[in-house]
């Protein structure tokens, strides 16, 4: 009898911790997360849409509603090329307003549970809101169920081990009714079912953080230093909406952006030495800061006193803080992105017209360079660069090869390109 009960007990267990993982798991797996949906959304998406305004695709806020099915939206983006084979109206529709421009096919590059991610970030996202003249997220993008799935797994376990102690209690008083000697319980600290319990959670969630640390060893992913100068990105290139290239001139001639010198920041502050914009400047930990004043360091690093000529021998190099840094074993060209791959500085930089402070907005590893070439669609129109592969071109015109060329068809994701 006591065997049976023994055997009992463990069954008990059993069951109810595999409910355990089951309904946490079943949490995890059916809640589509808007976080990991953002994620995929700024890798992926952003080189074409933007959630507020058109660029080269339309504007994805409300795409939800507009699409009325999740369902085809989920095709859409999954696999464009096969859904405009339906004849789904609202499909055939947009592609005539973007002249047939080709969206890219996600399918082999998102799993499906990461498109359904990437849905849910666009219906819950929201336009930043203006609470006291200090902008602040609009809410919907930042949802994070994390924490929620954490409270219901503790909550869980500490419901199986109330059951487990009332499994225990009831046992005992079964023993006492049958006149059984009863047995002296063992603590919780000496019991080896708990020990070996508590040892496999500690190895599956201390191995999880370690593999997770050992992946993201010499990653700068959402690195924001503070700089000599605060300079606004929003101000100058949103607002101002001066061109990127104006600054950085390196990006249309080879590999390195350049940062730009005293005196191409003098060119226009020559004449502007007070900030008078309407927007309030921030750091990232919300302290308000003083623009005038910051236009007053880049007159000490110039050598330059408002009223009187210009000695540009006086100034001196801003110590600006590197923010992007790649290893000295992987090669990048940033001609080769943006003039020959048409490639937009918000790629891999993010939406940097709405930076105050610049971050590191992609993860810049290998997975994430190689899912962009096999992602990116080549321009082949217009495009001299590409004008050597005859061969595709040929193709494309017998209609023997989809006129989709991606960056991984002409060699992208091949070894050399990026390490030699």
């Amino acid at each position: 009898m006591t065997h049976i009960r023994r055997n009992a007990a463990k069954l008990t267990f059993g069951l109810v911790f595999t409910l355990l993982v089951s309904i946490s798991g079943n949490l995890y797996a059916q809640a589509p997360n808007a976080k990991n949906g953002e994620a995929l959304f700024k890798a992926n998406c952003t080189s074409c849409h933007k959630m507020d305004a058109k660029v080269v695709g339309p504007a994805l806020m409300n795409a939800a509603e507009r699409w009325g099915d999740d369902k085809k939206l989920h095709a859409w983006i999954y696999n464009n090329v096969e859904f405009q084979k339906t004849g789904d109206t609202y499909a055939t529709n947009l592609v005539k307003e973007y002249n047939g421009a080709a969206m890219s096919v996600f399918a082999g590059v998102l799993k499906p549970a990461e498109v359904d991610d990437v849905i849910q970030y666009i219906k819950e996202w929201k336009p930043v809101v203006v609470v006291n003249d200090k902008p602040t997220p609009g809410g919907g993008g930042e949802t994070d169920n994390t924490l929620l799935f954490g409270i219901l797994t503790l909550i869980l376990a500490v419901i199986t081990f109330v059951l487990l102690q009332v499994n225990s209690n009831l046992k005992k008083l079964s023993d006492d009714k049958e006149g059984m000697p009863a047995i002296e319980p063992v603590s919780f600290w000496k019991n080896k079912s708990y020990i070996a319990f508590g040892a496999v959670i500690l190895f599956i969630v201390g191995g999880y953080y370690l593999a997770q640390g050992a992946i993201g060893l010499g990653r700068s992913q959402k690195y924001q230093p503070s700089q000599p100068i605060f300079y606004s990105h929003k101000v100058h290139a949103g607002i101002n909406q001066i061109n990127c290239q104006y600054c950085h001139i390196g990006v249309y001639q080879g590999k390195q952006a350049t940062i730009p010198s005293v005196n191409i920041c003098m060119n226009c502050h020559m004449g502007i030495n007070e900030y008078k914009g309407k927007e309030k400047l921030y750091t990232a930990e919300g302290t308000e800061v003083n623009g005038t004043n910051e236009i007053q360091k880049l007159y000490k690093y110039a050598g330059y006193t408002v009223g009187q000529p210009w000695d540009a021998s006086k100034a001196t190099p801003i110590s600006w803080v590197r923010i992007h840094n790649l290893p000295d074993h992987v090669y990048f060209n940033h001609a080769q992105h943006v003039v020959a791959g048409k490639v937009q500085c918000q790629t891999c930089h993010g939406e940097i017209t709405k930076m105050d402070e610049v971050y590191q907005f992609a993860p810049l590893s290998m997975g994430w360079c190689v899912n962009c070439h096999r992602n990116t669609q080549v321009q082949f129109k217009d495009n001299g660069f590409y004008s050597i592969y005859e061969k595709f071109h040929d193709k494309i015109k017998n209609g023997t090869m989809d006129s989709v060329i991606t960056v991984e068809k002409i060699g992208g994701t091949e070894c050399q390109k990026c390490h030699y």
